[in-house]
This record gives C-alpha cells, sequence and structure tokens, in this order.
C-alpha cells in the first residue's frame, strides 16, 4: 500500500509538503502542488481518512437511522438526504434499525464509535429511553418525521394531523359519510397524529353520531402492506350494514395492500369504496386505480434535515429548531363520491 512517504520521495519534497497539500493546512507552490498531485496519480495513494480526522477532529460522515429501509418513503427521503450531504462534501452512514429499539441502541453506539459529525434519526416506536440516549451524545442531532419526548434537538416533520384531516375532509365533500381508518402501529407519533386527525374530522362534519362508532371503525396495519391487505380484508367481513364506503389509509404501502384485497373481494375502487393513502410515494401514481394520498414535502424534509444538521456543526446556531411542513392532498382515481 502507498504512503504518505513513498508520496514525499516520488514528488522529491518532504512529507510535511505532502501533508500540506493533501489537507490545505498551509500554501504550497504551484510546482510543488502540481507534483505532489502528480505522485498522488501516479502511485494511487489514498489518504488515510481516520489519521485526518484525528488531526482535524471532524470525519466528514454523518449517521442516519431509518425504521424500515424496505419502505419507499424512507428510500426516498434517504437518496435526498445523501444527494445533500455528497454536495455538501459528506458521506452518509445509513443504518436499519427494523423498528427494533434495541437495534437502535446497538445503531447508536456503533455511530458513535465512527466519530460521526452529526446525526439524523427517524426513530423506532415505542422506545421511551432515546430522548435520554440522544442527550447523551456529543453531535448535532436532527430528528426526522417522529416526534419523540422531551427533545432537545433539531426536528423537521410534516404536519400529520392536517394532513388526515385534509384526506378525511376530501372524503366527506364526495358525500361518504362511513368513513373507516387503517392505522399504523400504536406509540408511532405519525401514525397516532394521523389517527387523531381522522377521529377531529369525523367529528367536525357529524360523522360519528354513535358513541364510540370511531373505534369501531379503526383497524390497524403496522405500515406494512401487508399490513394494510389485513386490515382491508377484515373490514369486508363485516355485514353489508357495516361496510364504510370509503377507507383512509394512513400510509401508501398499507393502501396499496388495501387495494389487493378490495381488488381480491371484488369490491372496486372506487364505484364501491374510495381510497385515501399517505405519503405520495412514487408507486402511488402506478397503482390501478391511481392512489389519493396526503403528500409529504419528502424532498424539503431531507434537504432541511442535512442544512440544519451542517448548520449546527458548523456552530452557527445553538438552540433547538422545530420545522413542521404542510402537506398537500394529491387526488386521483381511488376517490369518487359516494354511489351507495
Amino acid at each position: 500500500m502507498t504512503t504518505i512517504k513513498d508520496v514525499a520521495r516520488h514528488a522529491g519534497v518532504s512529507v510535511t509538503t505532502v501533508s500540506h497539500v493533501v489537507n490545505g493546512t498551509r500554501p504550497v507552490s504551484a510546482g510543488g502542488r502540481e507534483r505532489v498531485q502528480s505522485a498522488i496519480r501516479e502511485l494511487g495513494y489514498v489518504p488515510n481518512a481516520m489519521a485526518r480526522s484525528l488531526k482535524s477532529n471532524t470525519t466528514s460522515t454523518l449517521g442516519m437511522l431509518i425504521p424500515n429501509s424496505s419502505n419507499p418513503y424512507f428510500a426516498e427521503i434517504v437518496r435526498v438526504v445523501e444527494e445533500r450531504c455528497f454536495g455538501a462534501g459528506y458521506t452518509l452512514v445509513l443504518c436499519n434499525t427494523d423498528d427494533d429499539p434495541h437495534r437502535q441502541r446497538v445503531y447508536l453506539q456503533v455511530l458513535t464509535e465512527r466519530r460521526i459529525d452529526g446525526l439524523i434519526v427517524v426513530s423506532t416506536g415505542n422506545d421511551e429511553t432515546l430522548a435520554r440516549q440522544l442527550d447523551g451524545l456529543k453531535v448535532p442531532i436532527v430528528l426526522l418525521d417522529r416526534e419523540i419526548a422531551e427533545p432537545r434537538c433539531d426536528l423537521v416533520e410534516t404536519a400529520h394531523m392536517q394532513g388526515a384531516m385534509d384526506a378525511v375532509r376530501h372524503l366527506v365533500s364526495l358525500g361518504h359519510r362511513r368513513i373507516a381508518c387503517i392505522g399504523g402501529p400504536a406509540g408511532v407519533a405519525p401514525s397516532e397524529q394521523r389517527i387523531a386527525g381522522w377521529r377531529v374530522a369525523l367529528a367536525e362534519n357529524g360523522c360519528t353520531p354513535e358513541s364510540g362508532e370511531a373505534d369501531a371503525l379503526l383497524w390497524r396495519g403496522g405500515f406494512t402492506s401487508q399490513g394494510g391487505y389485513e386490515a382491508m380484508h377484515a373490514i369486508l367481513r363485516a355485514g353489508p350494514d357495516e361496510l364504510p364506503s370509503a377507507v383512509f389509509v394512513c400510509n401508501d404501502l398499507m393502501a396499496i395492500g388495501a387495494l389487493r384485497a378490495a381488488y381480491e373481494s371484488g369490491v372496486r375502487v372506487p364505484d364501491d369504496l374510495s381510497l385515501v393513502g399517505f405519503d405520495d410515494i412514487e408507486l402511488a401514481t402506478y397503482t390501478s386505480p391511481a392512489l389519493t394520498t396526503v403528500a409529504q414535502p419528502k424532498r424539503r424534509m431531507g434537504t432541511l434535515a442535512v442544512d440544519m444538521l451542517l448548520e449546527r456543526i458548523a456552530g452557527r446556531r445553538r438552540d433547538p429548531r422545530k420545522v413542521v411542513l404542510q402537506p398537500e392532498l394529491h387526488v386521483r382515481a381511488s376517490t369518487a363520491r359516494k354511489s351507495r
């Protein structure tokens, strides 16, 4: 393996001069710089990143935790984050926690040992220790998409409750009164906030005349296609008088599973049943019918998360900042005026 001494010998300069060229720590004459750069190219020298980080106390590396790498929503956000990091000269280390608090704790330890300069966290659900863990880290942190209790770091998220209310109001405007909900996992903030928005919109439009009826219209699906598929089959097994005319589904993956279940049961969407999702993943435009959904501003979220992190790394801000972005309803072919 080529060393910095080999480069210095080949270029006819000192090791210190090579170090200054590689790290940009002091000016080097044009001729000396050219000899060093030529030697680096000819010998294929790669600077030791760990040694450089020990000298500068930085690694130009950011970490990111996500709860489910198979969910296209997170994949689309990661792509934006990685693109922004790369453009700013940073490498991104990605860890998938699989919504497992234990894996989340392990990965936080691993990323700390990697001496990352900053961290973006999409948290798992049901981990009451996360806030304490994050408080113990000595790097800037941005929470993305999911709130946690008593955070002392930056937060970028969508107004989940508002998005759910917009979805239900759209269905009400089409004449739907009995509107079911397929929610995500209990204890996950976006899921609970979207369910809360569904409840509020039902109540404000007088769609829950009987006490407790809203709970009878709520199913949970685990934020997976399989979860949505199973929940929709459960909904459709109810008697004819109990069937909803519309369903608000708390993410697009579950909505895709719900579409499949409706198709298998001979229920036509949107003729017999209207369906609204949440997230607006790229696949939502390619379902049959194309999915009406609440769009999260994923590019804006990922970009803001990186920019806020770099702002803290550079010392331009100390106080935590919370940014809540507004969702937008994208009406497509899976919703229609109530026909029965």
